[in-house]
């Protein structure tokens, strides 16, 4: 019996709604795929601008939209910030939450983690461990720390991870040297609903994830999709248990594979895609089963095709992977047979923010800011827009319009709200 699938981030009372806004970091479905069609394909820093605002610190959190209101973390004199702009960029309000705790590498920020939404609430993560859940008017509902309940950030470099919701629970994996886990928090209380302990036998920064969780639905069964320490781990999103695994993602213990980019999940292909081996290697495993099955669930195995940062779409049969130095490769996800694949131009900056997907166009941001539009069905670059500005954060396409945040601003593309 063929299982059905379907990727969520959250249960909403109209999937519709849900999927016409930008609830997380990889957009409706965590996939990297934008609802609609018709997004801007040219731009500059003076044409095709809707609005842009100047941001109050540096970070590098995608934004996150719910209607009206736009979502975005930031350093708030010298405290963790949380933003709120309307559609037209004008600010709603401001929250500070703890004291920030400053990023060590030049990418990275103390703000690396995206916030997310259900459309009632808005939930923010930081470096610093503080976890928080904000009403639409800015009101702290509940406010956690991590980090002072389980122990400190033993990461090399600045958390990345960024929170996940579920039905019932706002969810956050933890993987770094030392005693790693995921843990549920109930959404509206705060509540500790479970904690579930990921230790893996992963040597040296190898156990270090800067991961997001992919969440998904197996017919009637919610699960979340973790990779990081050298493993992919699926676990029952109502208790954290363990369902199976893939190891074998280091098969000869290299110390330095650490995890940045995450899994990407096909709903219709029932397939996970893991890139891992700081871009070296790209796994596509088979969803269901039980225990470990790395021997009887991984597909196929590409060497050398892969992204060390930027997370893959996997979508209606095909895997788009951009490396970090601008090799663009169109797979099918059945075999990893390379539909078609194309060198963007050389340059010094690499790629940091992942791919999405706009109707039948792919979006490409390179670390100056410069955004790549392609055809999403052989190579051919569409167009080159240039903004100058340092940018890591993924690209946010909603409602016709693209949100891009840079180090010092907030750009809206496209055309006003409310204009034809």
């Amino acid at each position: 019996m063929v299982r059905t699938l379907v990727a969520v981030a959250v249960t909403v009372a109209s999937v519709t709604a849900y999927a016409e806004n930008w609830p997380q970091w990889r957009g409706p479905f965590g996939n990297g795929v934008a609802a609609g069609t018709d997004y801007p394909v040219r731009w500059s820093r003076t044409e095709n601008v809707a609005w842009k605002v100047a941001l109050p610190g540096i970070g590098s959190s995608t934004p996150v939209v719910w209607e009206d209101h736009i979502f975005v973390t930031c350093p708030l004199d010298e405290q963790n910030g949380v933003l709120c702009f309307d559609r037209t960029g004008k600010l709603r309000w401001q929250q500070r939450l703890g004291r920030v705790r400053h990023g060590k590498h030049k990418k990275g920020s103390g703000t690396n983690p995206s916030p997310v939404t259900d459309g009632r609430n808005v939930w923010v993560y930081f470096k610093s461990g503080d976890l928080a859940c904000l009403d639409f008017s800015g009101k702290v509902q509940w406010r956690r720390n991590l980090q002072q309940m389980y122990g400190e950030d033993t990461l090399w470099w600045d958390l990345g991870t960024s929170p996940v919701l579920t039905e019932d629970f706002v969810v956050v994996a933890v993987m770094h040297s030392g005693p790693s886990y995921l843990v549920a928090f109930e959404k509206r209380t705060g509540r500790v609903a479970w904690k579930q302990d990921r230790n893996l036998d992963a040597p040296l920064e190898s156990a270090q994830s800067y991961t997001t969780p992919q969440v998904i639905r197996e017919g009637d069964r919610e699960l979340i999709v973790v990779l990081g320490a050298d493993h992919v781990t699926c676990h029952d999103a109502k208790t954290g248990r363990e369902i199976w695994r893939v190891g074998g993602l280091n098969p000869t213990g290299q110390k330095y594979f650490r995890s940045i980019a995450s899994v990407a999940v096909s709903v219709e292909d029932e397939m996970v895609i893991a890139p891992y081996a700081r871009g070296q290697t790209l796994t596509a495993i088979r969803l269901g089963g039980q225990g470990d099955v790395t021997q009887s669930h991984v597909a196929w195995v590409l060497q050398r095709r892969s992204a060390d940062v930027p997370t893959p779409i996997a979508h209606r049969g095909k895997v788009y992977v951009v490396t970090d130095r601008g090799e663009v490769s169109c797979l099918r996800i059945t075999d990893g047979h390379v539909l078609w694949e194309g060198q963007l131009e050389r340059n010094r900056n690499h790629y940091s923010s992942s791919p999405v997907l706009g109707g039948d166009k792919l979006y490409l941001t390179r670390e100056d800011g410069t955004t790549f539009v392609l055809a999403g069905d052989h190579f051919e670059v569409l167009a080159k827009n240039t903004l100058d500005e340092f940018t890591v954060a993924t690209p946010v396409l909603v409602d016709g319009q693209i949100l891009l945040r840079t180090a010092e601003h907030l750009w809206c593309i496209g055309k006003r709200a409310g204009n034809e």
